[in-house]
């Protein structure tokens, strides 16, 4: 079953997730999944350990992306009042599809006398272009990625960079939530999410041609994957 959990970013938010977490060691299932990484990248910033139970699992999860990164699918979770929910695309019930097809064959079959004429014939194969492309639209499937951004040193303005991130437009890239975790001495990198569509966005391509360029590689050294889902 998909949870909702409620603006990780206040302190009534944190306290609902460690109460959450208090019986569990993921947000779903029993092994990591892309539900934890939407949960870990909405989070704005490494948790208090004031919340014990949240601090536990994001330490586990932050490991697991360093280490070897996370391949769960999970159940589906919504972080509301966030970035992250904002990406979240509904699907129309398999139901309601079947339902709508077999109108489109009803009205197919509408003509029970003679033949049809010229505009009926034009009419039925624009609608079949038409339900050909919709086809194809769907067939295209979307990938939710996990990157983290490298500055050159402390001296780099994080938020400069961030919106030197976000700068870069392309159809079917959407940019989602994003924190600073620190790296060591002094030095921060951006983690962003992005959701991408997978015929449209190369994240490799996006990498060496935009983020990796003048001007974004004033402030830009290096990028990695730290995760990639299919959604």
């Amino acid at each position: 079953m998909a949870a909702t959990l409620y603006n990780l970013k206040s302190e009534s938010g944190l306290k609902k997730l460690n109460e959450y977490l208090l019986t569990r060691s993921y947000i779903s299932g029993y092994q990591a999944s892309k539900d934890d990484i939407t949960v870990y990248a909405a989070l704005p910033s490494v948790p208090s350990s004031e919340y014990v139970n949240v601090a536990r699992w994001y330490k586990h999860i932050d490991a697991l992306l360093r280490i070897s990164g996370v391949s769960g699918e999970g159940s589906g979770v919504t972080v509301e009042s966030s970035l992250v929910a904002e990406e979240v695309v509904a699907t129309p019930p398999v139901a309601d599809t079947k339902a709508a097809e077999a109108e489109d064959d009803d009205d197919d079959d509408v003509d029970l006398f003679g033949e049809e004429t010229e505009e009926e014939k034009k009419a039925a194969e624009e609608r079949a272009a038409a339900v050909k492309a919709s086809g194809k639209k769907k067939e295209s499937g979307k990938s939710s990625v996990l990157l983290d951004v490298k500055p050159w040193d402390d001296e780099t303005d994080m938020k400069k960079l961030e919106e030197a991130v976000r700068s870069v437009k392309l159809e079917g890239l959407f940019w989602g939530a994003s924190k600073l975790v620190p790296v060591g001495y002094g030095i921060k990198k951006l983690q962003i999410m992005l959701t991408i569509v997978d015929d449209l966005v190369s994240v490799d391509n996006m990498v060496e041609d935009y983020l990796t360029v003048e001007p974004i590689n004033e402030y830009v050294q290096s990028c990695d994957i730290v995760a990639f889902n299919k959604i």
